[in-house]
């Protein structure tokens, strides 16, 4: 420092001091020791006593006393960076006899010669300074009063974001004494870093933005830093001071908000849950339709030939374990049907039974619609989808038309299987689901992995308990019951009066190949209750090679020819009248009579009754 200042202050009659960045006092006017018996020694730092009472050097605190100079070190300290000065702020002199009060102005050194900074100090002491001081210590108190009785946390800056006063809820929130926080930048303390530990620049703090443009900041998405180093979710606003039309420093007024960030991110949590479970009950919903209709249109499982009374004792043999089952069949026997048994007499049946038709996948969703998907894992995922696997946990998972799943996709399937886990695309969470398997198809699916299109590990974890089922032609007694069933089920859903099987009829149908099983047997059905009118169940126009001439009569044993003897005629025709009017219940006139049902008017069909000597039993 140079020379020349010290001997400037040291030689004036005023009240001056040069301190340093420690705010330490260096040097003290002869005035300022003649007014205010300070000792050559206080300065000189060579002690005034001995024991406790040696010093090493004079402070500004020793100087300068009362509730100010908690104020004024801060904004002394501030001088040495913004090059600015004070001027004439009230202060209580300290001084052997009795306080002394003036106003005090401060200013920084040039240090062209010497490096060191240094703040000269100037005192004016006047008379009525006592009761300014007194009256700006009374406003002080009641004004720290008033900060402290708030509930959020408040600080005040000056123009380069150094805290000037602070209240109680600050430190009881970030854990800073006031006097820790007081003339230090409290960017560097509170907002250094984001939440994640990168740099937050100065620049970029809304806190300090507001020292410098003067507007406004509202935030409620950062954190400020605590003294133990954790983080604490604030809400703050940062509202600029202005003093004479120039910025002047800043208010920030905080409150914690960490209980509030807790319950949104329970309300989130809870909401993503709910969504969901919206998810699953509105696909389980679509499946109990699916059973509901299978119900109605299928019903129990209906049949007492051999073929199927052994498929039954092995569904109760294997329900009550958790063996997968590997349903085989041509298309249409009912394969789905022996699923739902399953499931049914299971430990599992009050759990979902998930349907999935393999052959019906994309191959490019295959692992969405078995796994499920997170929102943008991939274009068209707006939103998270529960896969099949997650949505039968507890429960059965059906694996439809399993041969036709893609050679690509198996391996992936296959894991799932055995290690009960699986990713959904576009996570990185594992989810563990607890599913049985219950797969089928109509392939050979030996054939399949000599060919390589079928893996074959995948084969014996499927194939753990094969279940086969006979061909509807193999179980020629279930085919009445069935039609008898489809009969009475497709009337009511038609809302069409009941209508019933000749036997001529039943017969028919007993014959028949069906080569598309129960799925062709009902699609019949169904067409013929659509084509009859009245009470006639039209099965010749639905399916006419069904429909033969009696057995008895169809083709004489005598010969293979092609016609009917005259008597063999007559007694059909007496045969076919009798069946008519036994259907229409001996009705002959009328929309639903004989005569309308053979096609020939009444007076006819009387005569033709007459004739052949019909009468009614």
């Amino acid at each position: 420092m140079s020379p020349s200042i010290h001997w400037f202050v040291r030689q004036s009659p005023l009240l001056m001091a040069l301190v340093d960045e420690t705010l330490t006092c260096r040097e003290l006017s002869n005035g300022w020791r003649a007014n205010l018996t300070i000792s050559e020694d206080a300065i000189s730092g060579k002690g005034s006593g001995n024991g406790s009472d040696k010093k090493t050097a004079t402070l500004l605190t020793d100087l300068i006393t009362g509730t100010g100079s908690e104020l004024l070190q801060p904004q002394l300290k501030a001088l040495f960076h913004s090059h600015g000065k004070l001027h004439e702020i009230p202060v209580a002199l300290h001084n052997n006899r009795e306080n002394t009060v003036g106003l005090l102005s401060a200013w920084p050194t040039p240090t062209t010669h010497d490096k060191t900074p240094s703040l000269i100090l100037h005192v004016a002491v006047d008379p009525k300074c006592a009761e300014t001081l007194d009256e700006l210590a009374r406003i002080q108190s009641r004004h720290q009063l008033i900060l402290d009785a708030a509930g959020d946390g408040v600080y005040g800056l000056d123009r380069n974001g150094r805290c000037t006063f602070a209240n109680d809820a600050a430190e009881d929130i970030l854990g800073w004494c006031r006097k820790e926080v007081i003339g230090q930048v409290i960017h560097d303390i509170h907002h250094h870093t984001h939440l994640d530990g990168s740099h937050y620049p100065k620049e970029d703090c809304p806190i300090y933005a507001a020292t410098q443009d003067g507007e406004i900041h509202r935030v409620d998405t950062e954190v400020f830093w605590h003294i133990n180093g954790s983080p604490v979710p604030v809400e703050y606003t940062s509202t600029p001071i202005w003093k004479d039309g120039e910025l002047d420093g800043a208010v920030i007024v905080f409150r914690n908000i960490s209980q509030r960030k807790q319950m949104e991110q329970l309300r989130s949590e809870a909401y993503a849950e709910i969504c969901d479970l919206k998810e699953q009950l509105e696909q389980e919903r679509d499946y109990l339709r699916d059973e509901i209709n299978v119900s109605v249109n299928f019903g129990d499982i209906i049949g007492e030939s051999q073929a199927l009374q052994r498929t039954l004792a092995q569904v109760e043999s294997v329900a009550e374990t958790t063996a997968t089952v590997l349903i085989l069949g041509e298309s249409g026997v009912g394969k789905e049907m022996i699923a739902r048994a399953i499931h049914a007499n299971s430990p599992r049946a009050d759990k979902p039974l998930v349907k999935v038709n393999c052959a019906s996948v994309p191959h490019d969703l295959f692992e969405s619609e078995f796994f499920g998907h997170v929102r943008g894992s991939f274009t068209g995922a707006h939103q998270d989808r529960t896969g099949r696997l997650q949505l039968a946990d507890g429960g059965t998972l059906f694996l439809d038309e399993i041969g036709e799943i893609p050679l690509n996709q198996q391996g992936k399937l296959l894991r799932a299987l055995q290690e009960h886990e699986f990713e959904r695309v576009g996570d990185d969470k594992t989810i563990t689901a607890d599913v049985r398997i219950v797969a089928a198809t109509n392939r050979d699916l030996i054939k399949e992995v000599k060919a390589g299109r079928f893996r074959e590990d995948l084969y014996y974890r499927l194939s753990v308990f094969p279940i086969e089922l006979a061909p509807l032609r193999h179980r020629q007694s279930d085919i009445v019951p069935l039609a008898h069933h489809f009969l009475e089920s497709v009337c009511q859903d038609f809302g069409r009066p009941q209508l019933g099987l000749t036997q001529q009829q039943a017969d028919s149908l007993s014959q028949h190949h069906w080569p598309g099983n129960i799925r062709e047997l009902k699609n019949v059905i169904e067409r013929a209750v659509i084509l009859s009118k009245g009470k006639r169940l039209r099965l010749d126009l639905a399916m006419p090679e069904l429909i033969s001439l009696p057995a008895d009569i169809s083709e004489p044993e005598s010969n293979k020819s092609d016609f009917l003897t005259e008597s063999s005629f007559r007694e059909l025709e007496k045969s076919n009248l009798i069946a008519a009017l036994e259907y229409a219940n001996w009705k002959i006139a009328g929309e639903d009579g004989a005569a309308a049902l053979l096609g020939i008017k009444p007076p006819t069909l009387a005569y033709r009754m007459g004739v052949f000597k019909i009468k009614k039993k």
